[in-house]
């Protein structure tokens, strides 16, 4: 696939990049992208969650009522589960949930979100710039100028840009990365991607693993 690649003002600049067909055509393989999504969600979830149980709640260990004879059920101390205020039956704990996959999957999950941005035309190439100091207005501009402003969309960048960066963080729905940092889970959240001319350049099926 060849796109245009545009200016900061929306307007051709006269050059074509082509895209590659080994990470924006082939066949989409659904179930890659389901686990390499899940993945990522699982792998940033804290797992601190934490309930006290039985032995954990303060409290005292007397035996409430005796035995037998009270007509009611049998009970030992306050922290009995069954009490208000007593510790909780199976309550959650602190747990890992990341789990892994390997680096072909993930390879083919992303090579398959970036080839369904593609066929949906939702790819849009822009020349690279420089930004001499952090300036939101001038991101809010180019991204008016390509009618992606309000739309959830992903810049990707060749590199780190710490300028573009800062002054793209106060937009709604509007993130930065680089080519080294691209995930199947950013891809597929964008509604637009937005690349840095170099960073086409940059994207191979070796930067993807």
């Amino acid at each position: 696939m060849e796109l245009s690649v545009l200016n900061k003002e929306g307007k051709e600049t006269g050059r074509k990049v082509q895209l590659p067909d080994a990470v924006f055509a082939v066949e989409p393989n659904d179930h890659a992208i389901y686990l390499d999504v899940k993945q990522f969600l699982a792998n940033n979830r804290q797992g601190t969650h934490k309930s006290k149980e039985r032995a954990e709640v303060a409290g005292s260990t007397r035996k409430i009522k005796k035995q037998k004879g009270t007509g009611g059920a049998r009970a030992g101390a306050l922290k009995s589960p069954v009490f208000i205020g007593g510790g909780r039956v199976f309550g959650p704990r602190p747990r890992n949930y990341s789990f892994k996959l390997n680096k072909q999957l993930k390879q083919l999950a992303r090579v398959s979100a970036l080839s369904y941005k593609a066929k949906e035309q939702q790819i849009i190439v822009v020349e690279d710039f420089v930004m001499e100091q952090p300036k939101t207005k001038e991101i809010v501009s180019m991204q008016k100028n390509l009618n992606t402003f309000g739309n959830r969309q992903l810049l990707v960048l060749s590199d780190y840009n710490d300028n573009i960066f800062v002054s793209s963080r106060n937009i709604e729905k509007s993130e930065v990365t680089v080519v080294a940092d691209l995930n199947t889970y950013d891809i597929m959240k964008a509604k637009s991607l937005v690349f840095f001319e170099s960073a086409i350049a940059s994207l191979t099926p070796k930067n993807e693993e």
